[in-house]
C-alpha cells in the first residue's frame, strides 16, 4: 500500500482551480458520452460550503487532484475524483483511494460507495482493482450510473 495522499478541506479561494481540475480530468469524457459529465457541472461553491470537497496540495499554490465526498449513515460516499491530466498514470488515484479510505476509518464509517458513468470504461476496470465490486447499474438525470462499494477491513499497519 502506498502513502495515502494529505488531503485538506477546500475553502472558497480554491473554487476556481477545482473547476479547472474537475473540468480537464473530465472534458475529454464529453464526446464518448455526448454531454459534461455530472461533475463539470456540480455547485461547488456550495460543495465547499458543506465540507464536502477536499484537496490533494502539493505546494502552497497548487494541488495535484481532488475529492468529493461526504458521510452517510452507513458508509462514506465519494461523489468525485478528479487528478489533473498531466499527473495521471502516476498512481495519484489509487493514493486518493487510499486518503478517502483513511477519512471514512476517521469518521467510523467502514464502507466506500461510488458511481462512474457507464462510458468512461477506465474506471470500470480501474475501481474492481482496488477492491470495488459493482453493485448496481441504473439511469439518472440521463446518466447511465454504474454503483460500486468498497467494504473496508482492517486498517494497514504501519
Amino acid at each position: 500500500m502506498s502513502e495515502p495522499l494529505a488531503l485538506r478541506l477546500a475553502v472558497a479561494d480554491d473554487v476556481a482551480a477545482v473547476r479547472r481540475c474537475v473540468d480537464a480530468a473530465y472534458t475529454p469524457y464529453i464526446e464518448r458520452i455526448g454531454r459534461p459529465p455530472g461533475p463539470m457541472t456540480d455547485d461547488y461553491p456550495a460543495l465547499i460550503d458543506r465540507g464536502a470537497v477536499f484537496v490533494a496540495p502539493e505546494d502552497d499554490q497548487s494541488f495535484a487532484a481532488v475529492a468529493v465526498m461526504w458521510p452517510e449513515p452507513d458508509h462514506l460516499f465519494i461523489e468525485n475524483l478528479a487528478v489533473w491530466p498531466d499527473r495521471q498514470g502516476q498512481g495519484l488515484g489509487t493514493r486518493l483511494i487510499e486518503a478517502c479510505e483513511a477519512h471514512a476509518r476517521a469518521l467510523g464509517l467502514d464502507e466506500l460507495r461510488l458511481y462512474t458513468h457507464e462510458l468512461m470504461t477506465e474506471n470500470l476496470e480501474f475501481y474492481p482493482h482496488r477492491g470495488f465490486t459493482e453493485v448496481d447499474r441504473r439511469t439518472e438525470d440521463g446518466f447511465q450510473r454504474v454503483y460500486f462499494r468498497k467494504q473496508l477491513g482492517e486498517p494497514p499497519e504501519g
